[in-house]
């Protein structure tokens, strides 16, 4: 059995930030591809094969260097984290190229919130009201972002929807395996069957890359495998409910990567969702804090 890793929420907080920064820039790439930005449009579920591809040599490659102490893997748990990760990256790469990245990853992204209510019957995990507090007000900068109005509901936005689900029990069952194996070899062992289920997945619709596209796909590969390292062991070090939340974080990036790459200034709204959204992360952050000096 894998030794936990000690309960360090301050520290799981920063690594879900850092790997909703990379999470950002994964998008923002599928998004270049998946239109015509970079060359003719590829298709969502090539882009995924590239994003498992170019991760698992990474991965591999991490593996070689470390050497670590592999264990029998959980296949059943690996079974599901890696069925409902591919289906979630799909569906989030073929939402974006079709509405706007912001409104996609706010909608998407509200995968914390399916998954700390997940956390409670599933996990078993206590949900306090100053937990509840900032999973609402999270989602309510959410919603602000998401602009509600008529366009909201065009059919790709329930694509972004359905990878938020997804995603949501996809944080479930990381959550399951963060207390079973080593972080190295639970990428190593999902990018592996991710890479088989799109490699057969992406065989009835592969069209040949340009140079761009590739370097683009190997982007989204190895900014995946980071954002991947940082996500399972940031979960490793706190409840579910606690810092799946924080991930929210992944709208301010977006903004961000907006500006400093297409010139778009983010408009009150935009700042408005955006500065609640990390209001309701600083609150756990504040609260958990709290709580462990109190012990």
């Amino acid at each position: 059995m894998f030794i936990a890793k000690p309960h360090n929420p301050p520290l799981a907080a920063l690594l879900i930030f850092v790997a909703s920064a990379f999470l950002a820039a994964t998008t923002l790439l599928a998004k270049a591809l998946g239109t015509d930005a970079l060359g003719p449009p590829l298709h969502p579920m090539q882009i995924s094969h590239g994003r498992f591809l170019f991760a698992f040599l990474v991965i591999v490659s991490a593996v070689g260097i470390l050497r670590p102490r592999l264990r029998r893997p959980h296949w059943g748990l690996h079974i599901g984290r890696t069925s409902f990760g591919w289906l979630g990256i799909t569906l989030m790469f073929a939402s974006v190229a079709f509405i706007p990245m912001a409104d996609a990853t706010a909608i998407s992204f509200l995968n914390p919130v399916f998954a700390m209510v997940l956390a409670i019957p599933l996990l078993k995990e206590g949900v306090g009201p100053w937990r509840w507090l900032a999973a609402a007000v999270a989602l309510i900068g959410a919603l602000i972002l998401l602009r509600p109005t008529p366009d909201s509901f065009q059919p790709a936005a329930l694509l972004a929807l359905s990878a938020a689900v997804v995603i949501g029990l996809e944080l479930i069952f990381i959550k399951k395996l963060s207390g079973r194996e080593s972080p190295i070899q639970i990428l190593l062992v999902n990018n592996a069957m991710g890479l088989t289920i799109a490699s057969v997945a992406v065989s009835f619709v592969f069209q040949m890359p340009t140079h761009t596209q590739w370097a683009a796909l190997a982007g989204i590969g190895v900014l995946m495998a980071c954002a991947q390292a940082c996500f399972v062991n940031g979960m490793a070090r706190a409840d579910a409910s606690f810092v799946a939340p924080i991930s929210y974080a992944t709208l301010i990036f977006a903004a961000f990567y907006d500006f400093a790459v297409f010139d778009v200034i983010p408009d009150r709204v935009s700042l408005i969702g955006s500065a609640i959204i990390l209001t309701g992360g600083l609150i756990l952050v504040w609260r958990e804090a709290r709580t462990r000096k109190a012990q």
